[in-house]
């Protein structure tokens, strides 16, 4: 079928690996159950319900078959390794769809399988992780009126460790290769140099689950892959994160203006909100058009690409959006009793106490590049002298973010306050905030210098046309995402810094690869084989 939704992976999710690659979200049909079916809806109105939004239907002439019938079991497996965030919305607006068709959902907590996955839970943390997944889940599901009386949750370990479960391992293991199973393994499974036997063992023990949970299907997605920048690289959400928080890590999440190809925060509205609520609002005061409501994402897409909407008023709107939908499950959470469970089952690392380890054999280097830089276009909408230091300017700088940051450069001696204010820059934005003479520096504004008795100083500049908030990127270094926040030790910039240069046409370079907007090159007024700091 054709997919509605492209390409959506599902946290967490567990798949079972047939002989074809499977991509993106999709729904595979066994022959397997009894029972009789119920009332409306038609079994036509279950089957769209069923296999809307998904990449791929595996099996769907038994799913029809299976409906005119009865209702359809399906299950959904997710390993109870890390916390769940607000990216496993996705996977339950789908399990509302199956619930809403009749059909009687399970919902696997595969405990051995996170333990099987490289360690990723320790084994003592297994039965506490699988509390905290169902509690969740279950709020999660209340929070978009999902009604529970069809849901079914299973552990791995109630069946996993059986004498028959245990026999039917063995006979797989008799008739499938080393190579099928680390081929099987290679996207479910973390890898490492020297693998251990035990990821070797998960396909195989996945492709058991559709016969001993008795289901007709299974809903998988690709896994751990990003579902969007939104939840991974950029600002993982949590599900109990406070508002402040949530403002916080949405502030920090990459929006170019007009950039629909590689945004987070479009991808949330599309593949959570609209699913769920079948329309969005968009917030903003009367004098940029107040309110809009949209009834379909691609009216809104279309608008952001036009850059009709501005990234402040889409985080924002966002924002609120998704405080509502965590409202609930903060609320529920809020109980000593769970309060307890979510600590004891994802303790404070920095609370334990330290383990002697020896060297990481199987640990690589950091790699140090470019795109881990959050590079943006910023406009410089007001300057003011330090309070505290006449050689300081303070700014504030609009980055494409729903407020302008605050940036304080030594720029008093090189560039009159005139030609800063309303001027187009070029800013750091992911350095760790820090405060310079009593005010807090959020970002760096990047500069072309040549060092001598009488130093110049030039700020860079962007392509004509450029807006507020446009990813500026190294040539060959675009499709890379930026870390959340530079870890100062580390000290990634200073390490790419070294090789930050003006070439004799002006062109801001790295290694003499071109730092670049997608309307062309950043580039300084007259500083020819300058440093760029």
């Amino acid at each position: 079928m054709q997919p509605n939704w492209a390409r959506v992976p599902l946290p967490g999710t567990r798949r079972r690996r047939r002989p074809r690659k499977r991509r993106g979200a999709g729904l595979s049909a066994g022959s397997r159950g009894d029972g009789a079916m119920g009332d409306a809806p038609s079994p036509e109105e279950k089957l769209h319900l069923i296999t809307r939004n998904l990449q791929e239907v595996l099996g769907e002439d038994k799913l029809k078959e299976i409906l005119k019938e009865r209702e359809l079991k399906v299950y959904w497996g997710t390993a109870t390794t890390g916390k769940p965030h607000v990216a496993y919305f996705v996977p339950m607006s789908k399990i509302a769809d199956f619930l809403k068709a009749g059909c009687e959902v399970t919902i696997l907590f595969a405990d051995l399988h996170a333990y099987l996955d490289n360690m990723k839970a320790p084994w003592e943390l297994l039965e506490l992780r699988t509390s905290y997944y169902e509690n969740v889940i279950k709020a999660m599901l209340e929070s978009i009126g999902v009604p529970l009386e069809k849901l079914r949750f299973v552990k791995g370990t109630d069946y996993q460790l059986s004498k028959e479960y245990t026999l039917d391992v063995y006979r797989l293991s008799s008739v499938v290769t080393q190579h099928d199973a680390k081929k099987a393994g290679a996207e479910v499974v973390k890898q490492v140099e020297h693998p251990l036997l035990s990821g070797l063992l998960y396909p195989g023990l996945q492709a058991l689950d559709e016969e001993y949970l008795k289901v007709d299907a299974q809903f998988g997605g690709v896994d751990q892959r990003k579902i969007f920048t939104f939840a991974e690289k950029e600002s993982k959400i949590d599900l109990l994160d406070r508002k402040e928080d949530v403002k916080k890590k949405l502030k920090k999440a990459f929006c170019e203006p007009g950039n629909v190809e590689n945004n987070g925060v479009l991808s949330f509205i599309k593949h959570v909100l609209f699913p769920l609520k079948s329309e969005f609002v968009i917030l903003r005061d009367e004098k940029w058009g107040g309110n809009k409501t949209y009834t379909a994402y691609l009216d809104l897409e279309k608008d952001f690409a036009d850059e009709v909407v501005h990234p402040g008023d889409l985080k924002n709107s966002v924002e609120v959006a998704l405080n509502k939908l965590l409202d609930p499950i903060r609320e529920k959470f809020n109980t000593p009793a769970l309060k307890k469970l979510a600590s004891a089952a994802y303790p404070d690392p920095s609370k334990q106490k330290p383990i002697a380890k020896g060297p990481a054999k199987n640990s690589e280097p950091e790699e140090v590049i470019p795109s881990r830089l959050d590079i943006r276009v910023g406009k410089v909408i007001s300057v003011d002298k330090h309070p505290d230091a006449d050689s300081l300017y303070v700014e504030k700088v609009d980055v494409g973010e729903a407020e302008p940051r605050t940036v304080v450069s030594g720029l008093v001696q090189f560039v009159p306050e005139e030609d800063l204010r309303d001027r187009l820059v070029v800013v750091l934005c992911n350095l760790k905030p820090q405060k310079m003479r009593g005010v807090e520096s959020q970002g760096m504004l990047l500069c072309a210098s040549l060092e001598g008795v009488n130093r110049k100083v030039e700020p860079l500049d962007p392509p004509a046309g450029s807006a507020p908030g446009e990813r500026v990127f190294v040539k060959g270094y675009e499709k890379g995402q930026p870390d959340e926040e530079l870890k100062p030790k580390k000290k990634v910039f200073e390490k790419l810094q070294a090789d930050f240069k003006t070439s004799e046409e002006c062109i801001a370079q790295w290694k003499e690869a071109n730092f670049m907007t997608k309307l062309g090159c950043i580039s300084c007024k007259s500083l020819k084989g300058g440093n760029i700091s």
